[in-house]
């Protein structure tokens, strides 16, 4: 066998003696070197041993840096989480704090918390700055963020009386938990409030977080800060507080649940009194100068307004918290499109309503919401008491629109060919196992007609018939191009068997009664923070309305439905003055009755059903109960004759009539006929000159007093809708309404002499 070190090609072999002697050298001479070295190390530190106390010294400091170093470690990891909650954005509260306003720029409510931080430390009252340092941390100004001393003092008072009777925390660390931390009581939140709290002092002057911890502490219903909740409690500016009240305030800052005097004032009074005590203890006040705050606490105002619009309110509200995500402000003045005296009537409307036929049909709820066909919402009412239920059927209640869907399924198939003089047969096909009823049972008698009496018959075979011809999906996709979502294929689609919200509803309307643009709902005009400056405004940061249905089908579509009222289900629905279109709606049971209408100035919904989803009584439909309803709201809500024609329509003789008495009035008297139409203009997108001309100068005041610089103030734009000639049959006048309109305008002022049309005696609106 040959060897495997000798194979072929190999001239010679390895020399493994050589190598091993080679190996062994080089191990040996390494070796040698190492222990030299060791020796000349010995002998050189050799000349540094200590001896007697100098060598327990040096032990005890190479321990201490030993355990110093550890503790660095275990510090950073203490710290790190602490170090990772800390964020500057979150200095504002996260939470909105908003003011609204009507388009004229009057109060008219608020919403989120009550929060103001426009007041500059200077200018907060040395009683509110000095009780509450006398009462949370009297070494503020010489502590690092940690009052050592203090947290001392505490834990030995807390001792003596077994009991917590006094906190630690000091003011920079109460801080770091009110905008970073949450308040449960545990060690670890404990330890990240030490660290934020040296953070703060790192970042901040003690000054600042002052400020920071004036404007950010929790002082009681729904108030952060000292001027909010000054506002709260006293009805004015911390500016103003004297000492009884600054002492009430900075007893709020320990438990404002407890304390808060609306909620206990004996509670209240005696914290106030710990307050004036502590103010004397820490040499800030002497007892004559606290005497006068003892003798005379302070009042409590009730400021709530019992008037306020509240299910608008709410939805505005929801709009601020969309508009503002990301913008960083939290504290704003809003300016809706709030109309109080339409919102009024819409209230009363539906509880009149409801407390005279609710019991005897079995009806318990509604909603109704009244916008202008651009989108903006002038009125809502989200059902029948808001102290009752806060739950906005308006905008949350998703009920089944019934037959009143069919108008987009009507518009679908314009988009598609059809047009409203089309012939159709009352009949469809069937749908898997499930086959189309008209309103009493029948299939469909199989006569012709056309598509516009179909639509004001409200047949459900032909919608069904429809949806199937067009393609379902087309529908789908029409509804989303208005806005309305949650709507699904199914066989029964066309009779609305799925459910939307009343708002949604509106605005899918008005996209017709404008023409075709979109009419996305809105309430919110403009919005700025607490220092006057703009933050949004829906004239700059919304683009135009876009045309998302052509002006053909939207003309078609407002023929066929002025239809439906003249010759068809909503006949209940027609107003004497004006032209309507719009559409009833009747879901099984019946559980809803709807009616969707609009002129050419308002959009109105009418929905009305019972919460639990019980059926009302039998035999009633959209056309018999919403109908009149939106007829009597309606009647109040046009509060004149300047109405625009709805496209596709001819003029009304009333309008046609209110036209020539204004240009006559013009011809004779310009500055009357000018008066006369300033004063009965509907509410704007924007407040008029002379408006904006007085707040600028309100505004320009304050700004000037608070340093602030002015923002540049937006203009409005303006529409008008054009008139076209309608198609097919000529239109007819509304049929008069079995109900006269009631008063429109204030107490004393009837709708007869607003209109200067027909003086007649009021009717009830009920059928």
């Amino acid at each position: 066998m040959s060897d495997w070190f000798f194979k072929r090609g190999r001239r010679e072999g390895i020399d493994w003696m050589s190598l091993d002697s080679r190996l062994d050298s080089a191990v040996s001479e390494l070796w040698s070197r190492c222990k030299d070295l060791w020796n000349a190390g010995s002998s050189f530190f050799g000349r540094f041993k200590l001896r007697g106390w100098k060598r327990i010294l040096n032990e005890a400091g190479s321990e201490t840096f030993t355990l110093a170093l550890g503790g660095l470690f275990v510090l950073y990891a203490l710290a790190l989480p602490a170090f990772l909650d800390f964020d500057e954005g979150r200095f504002l509260t996260g939470k909105y704090s908003v003011k609204f306003l009507d388009a004229a720029g009057n109060e008219i409510g608020q919403r989120g918390i009550l929060h103001n931080d426009a007041v500059p430390l200077e200018e907060i009252p040395d009683a509110v700055i000095k009780a509450t340092l006398a009462t949370e941390d009297r070494r503020f100004f010489e502590h690092f963020g940690i009052d050592v001393l203090g947290t001392a003092r505490a834990l030995v008072e807390n001792l003596r009386a077994n009991d917590v009777v006094q906190g630690g925390s000091s003011l920079s660390q109460q801080l770091a938990k009110n905008l970073f931390l949450s308040s449960e009581r545990s060690l670890d939140r404990k330890v990240k409030e030490a660290f934020l709290a040296l953070l703060l002092e790192t970042r901040f002057t003690k000054r600042e977080i002052l400020k920071l911890y004036l404007d950010r502490a929790y002082l009681g219903g729904g108030a952060f800060g000292v001027e909010a909740a000054s506002q709260f409690y006293f009805g004015k500016s911390v500016r103003e507080v004297n000492l009884a009240e600054a002492a009430l305030l900075a007893g709020l800052y320990k438990a404002p649940t407890t304390y808060a005097p609306h909620v206990n004032l004996p509670a209240s009074r005696a914290r106030t009194n710990v307050v004036l005590q502590n103010l004397v203890e820490s040499g800030f006040y002497t007892p004559a100068q606290v005497h006068e705050a003892r003798l005379h606490p302070a009042q409590i105002v009730e400021t709530r307004s019992t008037t306020s619009p509240d299910w608008f309110l709410d939805y505005a509200f929801e709009e601020i918290q969309r508009l503002a995500e990301g913008k960083g402000q939290f504290v704003l003045t809003a300016r809706t499109t709030i109309d109080l005296s339409m919102q009024k009537q819409a209230d009363e409307a539906l509880v009149t309503f409801l407390k005279q036929r609710g019991r005897g049909l079995r009806m318990n709820s509604g909603a109704i919401v009244g916008m202008e066909t651009d989108g903006a919402v002038r009125a809502m009412v989200g059902g029948p008491d808001y102290g009752e239920s806060q739950f906005n059927r308006a905008t949350h209640a998703r009920r089944q629109p019934g037959s009143s869907f069919k108008i987009y399924v009507y518009a679908a198939a314009l988009e598609n060919g059809y047009t409203p003089t089309t012939t159709v047969r009352d009949a469809s096909r069937s749908c898997g196992r499930w086959h189309p009823q008209n309103y009493g049972g029948s299939h469909g008698s199989g006569a012709r007609m056309p598509l516009w009496l179909a639509l004001a018959k409200s047949l459900n075979t032909v919608a069904a018939e429809l949806s199937f011809a067009v393609g379902r999906e087309k529908v789908i996709e029409l509804t989303q191009r208005l806005g309305i979502t949650g709507i699904r294929k199914s066989c029964s689609m066309a009779l609305g068997d799925y459910g939307i919200t009343p708002l949604e509803h509106a605005g899918g309307l008005a996209t017709f009664a404008n023409g075709g643009n979109s009419a996305r709902p809105y309430a919110i005009l403009d919005m700025v923070n607490s220092r006057g400056e703009l933050v949004y405004s829906r004239e700059k940061d919304e683009p135009e309305a876009v045309q998302i249905v052509s002006r053909k089908v939207a003309e078609g579509m407002n023929q066929m439905m002025q239809k439906v009222v003249t010759d068809g289900t909503a006949q209940r629905a027609a107003l004497d003055f004006t032209n309507v279109i719009g559409k009833t709606g009747t879901s099984s049971g019946p559980k809803d009755v709807w009616f969707i209408g609009a002129t050419g100035k308002y959009v109105g919904v009418v929905w009305l059903g019972n919460d639990d989803n019980r059926p009302m009584a039998g035999g009633n439909t959209g056309g018999q109960l919403a109908a009149p309803l939106w007829q009597s709201f309606m009647s109040v809500a046009h509060r004149d004759m300047n109405i625009s024609t709805l496209p596709g329509l001819a003029p009304h003789p009333v309008q046609i009539a209110e036209q020539q008495r204004i240009a006559e009035l013009r011809r004779t008297n310009p500055a009357a006929a000018a008066a006369e139409l300033d004063s009965s203009k509907p509410v704007s997108p924007t407040m008029s000159d002379s408006a904006r001309e007085a707040l600028k100068r309100i505004t320009s005041a304050l700004r000037k007093a608070a340093g602030v610089a002015e923002p540049k103030p937006a203009t409005a734009p303006g529409s008008t809708p054009s008139p076209t000639p309608i198609d097919g049959r000529a239109p007819e006048p509304g049929l008069t309404p079995r109900g006269n309109r009631a008063d429109a305008g204030g107490p004393g002022t009837t709708f007869a002499a607003q209109t200067r049309a027909r003086a007649t005696p009021s009717e009830p609106y009920l059928p």
